[in-house]
């Protein structure tokens, strides 16, 4: 007997044996080998049981020899679905659209909320999600994905600290953490104004306390550069010192470039390629063919699809092929010199202040060895160097 899968795929019947012979029937369809099971007698003369559709042809001859009479009773399985589908084909087209509309609409946005913004940010977001194509009526999986989404719309809006984005059926969520700006600052308690380098003094900007250091002064880590004490002796008062003290400080940098430098960037040609996954087992319908480009780098959307607020087993897949070219980049020493000391300069400028300015700058030592040139470079940089030191009683 077959197992219970195959049965109803195949097709099998339940069918009443009568007459005197029953017996002799069962046996020899057992000799054919003829697929028959569950065999249950309910009379003298009478027996039930189930026969393979295949082999049902089969028991013919063997109800003539066996002079038995045969009634079919119940028929089950995917052929007879089949017939009873047939003829009531309007029905079954009617389900299939149906099924196939609701599919369809499980995957498309209809919704889209926003919440913990303000109106300006909320109209700045729509602008946004907008622009992202994120729209009533859109497939799912012809948009970004939610991580994706999720970075666009927070370089977009500058004033949201946090902007979190999921989807949910149909509906995109969108959830904004508002900056808090600080509160008005509190008047500066008292205090002195210290270094926070070794420098020379550059210059000094004092709008209140007493400076304690003139241009071309040199000064430690921790030195005072302007006191929060004010006034004559006997007559002392205690501020909270404000200023810019500027120093001179040096820094050194080593750096080093390759002469020769192997680098990709990409064409602008690429080719796209479309497909469904279900259980694993992918189902490419676009994009088919080979890839004809020498060098390529692939990046992949994955969106799987939904039927109402299921999850289906099934995944949309986007690949896009984008073609690269590789290049060969050689430097002279004097090129790599340039590009090598361009480079230290802006490392530079990533650790210094904002208002820090580079005022020279002089290469203490170059060599040229295994292909690279290497270099030393010293700078000297102006910037405020001055930081508070709270007044403590006592001082």
């Amino acid at each position: 007997m077959k197992n219970s899968w195959t049965n109803t795929f195949s097709g099998f019947t339940r069918i009443k044996v009568v007459g005197k012979y029953t017996e002799l029937f069962l046996n020899r369809c057992i000799h054919e080998k003829v697929s028959i099971w569950h065999i249950r007698r309910v009379g003298e003369e009478t027996i039930v049981c189930y026969v393979a559709l295949e082999d049902v042809k089969r028991i013919r001859p063997i109800v003539k020899e066996t002079k038995v009479k045969v009634y079919f009773i119940e028929r089950k399985g995917v052929p007879f679905l089949f017939k009873k589908m047939i003829s009531r084909a309007g029905f079954v087209a009617g389900m299939v659209a149906f099924v196939a509309i609701l599919f369809i609409l499980s995957n498309m946005v209809w919704n889209i909320s926003i919440e913990g913004a303000s109106p300006k940010i909320e109209h700045e977001l729509k602008q946004a999600v907008d622009e992202l194509g994120i729209k009533r009526g859109k497939f799912h999986f012809l948009l970004p994905s939610v991580e994706d989404i999720q970075m666009k719309v927070s370089e977009k809006i500058d004033e949201a600290t946090w902007i979190g984005v999921t989807l949910n059926g149909t509906t995109f969520h969108f959830n904004v953490v508002e900056q808090t700006f600080p509160e008005k600052q509190e008047p500066i308690s008292p205090r002195h104004l210290v270094s926070k380098k070794k420098a020379i003094i550059y210059d000094i900007f004092v709008e209140q306390g007493q400076p304690k250091v003139t241009p071309n002064d040199f000064v430690e880590k921790g030195d005072m550069l302007v006191s929060g004490f004010i006034g004559k002796e006997g007559k002392m008062e205690i501020a909270p010192a404000k200023g810019k003290i500027l120093g001179e400080i040096w820094y050194k940098s080593n750096v080093s470039i390759p002469l020769v430098t192997e680098f990709s960037t990409f064409t602008g040609e690429k080719k796209t390629k479309h497909s469904f996954s279900i259980f694993n087992f992918s189902i490419p319908f676009w994009g088919l063919g080979k890839i004809e480009f020498n060098e390529y780098e692939t990046n992949e959307e994955r969106h799987r699809l939904n039927f109402l607020n299921w999850s289906l087993p099934i995944e949309y897949h986007r690949e896009v092929i984008l073609e690269k070219e590789t290049f060969v980049r050689e430097y002279s020493e004097e090129e790599a010199v340039d590009t090598a000391t361009l480079m230290a300069k802006e490392e530079l400028m990533k650790k210094l202040d904002e208002d820090a300015v580079i005022k020279g700058e002089n290469v203490l030592h170059q060599t040229n060895e295994n292909g690279k040139v290497t270099l030393m470079i010293h700078y000297q940089v102006i910037e405020d160097i001055a930081k508070s030191q709270p007044i403590i009683q006592g001082d």
